[in-house]
């Protein structure tokens, strides 16, 4: 029997609609849930129900809102683990990951409700001042809008609306469409804790009447999107007149040196390459090894991968499971195919069961192989070899990206000449390039993004602006 469609929200209220969309899982093609779909109209609606909400909760009040939700989470986390796992098609401990993750965005997003940046300047400071003072306060934007990908269906969600519910922003989410049924469950968790319906729609429906009216609608003062390349240039590209914050993934480089703790080195290697089925912008798509340690190396890490079962994501035993579909897995597989045709050698893995992509590590892998230019979204674990860390970091920087890297390494010299020289927006020692908690910074640079950070206090800054007003004193 299969559960009741979820729905589409405009501004609280659940969306009744004929059309829908049906959800299945990439391991068996089972289906995991209905949708329910919004129209033009809808859209049009939840923009105008956003911009024209006035009633802002307090601090306090937007602050228990989320600890209502992380409440409500944390004693829903083995179901939303499993809703993750079943439309995503990753490994449930992915999804129990996800969840904990999530907790932690929500926990510090009420934290930094209460919190309050606002500054205060003397203006008698020069002869041209005044006995005044300046002061400055934060204020919420009209409406947001939050374009979310299928990799982290429900992290990349939180990290978008709580931090314009901390900030006191009304938002439009449109989750992806591959992966929006624990997206509309978390709604449903904060509509439940008392936040207002038109500072939240969800949307889904033909990208013509949800995404582009969303994007290009002049009512929306900013576009916070998470995905590829191409659809962010093309956001970027017809937006118009407003604040846009683009996460536009990444090919993240792992240097490991000579001087490296091979041990960490390869857990290292083996966690950022497999992790989420590799499908992170922060996973590690290139592992660039110190010519005199590759053998030892390569030959550890492909004992490690031994341990990383591939299989059904709802088996307690899995630790990779599928890819969002079979045609991403297909994908890799060409890849694959294409840098053995130009010389590297398949190590262990590499076979395909439909969306199931077993961890593969790559040897000899040539410097231009499309499978190391451009991003590989997938358990993939590519070794180049490097002369030294000039070498090392000129390959890393040869790309179109800059999102994270990680730099293994017992030298402090060469670990503060990687953090000088990397062109990219985090730089982790002895550590995977996703390392990061829910608050701190992260964005990119180049391909990568625009350079405007996210994580729960920069995400707020996004949402507002900063008013300045002074009085006489």
């Amino acid at each position: 029997m299969q559960p009741p469609p979820l729905t589409c929200f405009l501004a609280g209220q659940p969306i009744r609609s004929a059309d829908t969309l049906t959800i299945r899982s990439p391991f068996d093609g089972s289906v995991s849930g209905t949708v329910t779909l919004a129209t033009r109209a809808d859209t049009e609606a939840a923009i105008a129900a956003a911009t024209a909400f006035r009633d802002t909760p307090s601090r306090y009040q937007r602050a228990e809102i989320l600890e209502k939700t992380r409440a409500a989470l944390e004693a829903r986390r083995e179901e939303f683990a499993r809703t993750i796992s079943s439309e995503a098609g990753l490994a449930l401990r992915e999804g129990r990951y996800e969840v904990g993750r999530t907790i932690d965005v929500l926990r510090f997003a009420a934290m930094e409700t209460l919190r309050d940046d606002g500054q205060t300047f003397s203006c008698d400071i020069s002869a041209q001042g005044k006995p005044r003072k300046i002061f400055t306060t934060r204020e919420p934007l009209r409406c947001a809008v939050a374009i979310t990908p299928f990799n982290h269906p429900l992290n990349q969600v939180a990290h978008k609306l709580g931090p314009a519910i901390a900030a006191g922003t009304p938002i439009i989410l449109k989750p992806s469409e591959k992966t929006p049924l624990v997206a509309l469950k978390f709604a449903e968790l904060l509509y439940a804790a008392g936040l207002p319906g038109p500072m939240l729609s969800v949307l889904l429906g033909p990208t013509a009447d949800v995404a582009e009216v969303l994007v290009k609608h002049p009512d929306v003062d900013v576009v916070a999107f998470t995905g590829s390349v191409p659809v962010g240039k093309r956001i970027a590209a017809t937006a118009g007149y407003k604040k846009l914050v683009l996460e536009l993934g990444g090919n993240d480089p792992l240097i490991v040196l000579d001087d490296a703790d091979l041990d960490l080195a390869v857990t290292l290697a083996a966690e950022g390459s497999y992790r989420n089925s590799g499908q992170r912008c922060t996973a590690v798509k290139r592992i660039l090894v110190q010519d005199g340690i590759a053998p030892e190396f390569t030959r550890r890490l492909v004992e490690k991968t031994r341990e990383y079962v591939c299989g059904n994501p709802l088996d307690e035993a899995t630790k990779v499971g599928t890819v969002i579909d079979e045609a991403s897995a297909v994908y890799l597989e060409t890849v694959v195919k294409e840098a053995v045709a130009a010389g590297a050698k398949v190590l262990i893995g590499g076979e395909r069961r439909g969306a199931l992509l077993q961890p593969t590590v790559i040897a000899d892998v040539p410097r231009d192989c499309r499978m190391v230019v451009a991003e590989s979204f997938g358990p993939l674990a590519p070794i180049l070899t490097v002369s030294d860390l000039d070498d090392a970091l000129t390959l890393a920087n040869s790309t179109a990206y800059g999102l994270s890297s990680g730099v293994v390494t017992t030298n402090l010299n060469s670990a503060m000449k990687a953090i000088r020289t990397l062109r990219c927006g985090t730089v982790n020692i002895n550590e995977v390039p996703g390392f990061r908690v829910e608050n701190s910074p992260f964005g990119g640079i180049k391909d990568s993004g625009l350079g405007i950070k996210e994580g729960v206090i920069e995400a707020m800054k996004g949402y507002s602006y900063v008013k300045t007003f002074s009085l006489p004193w």
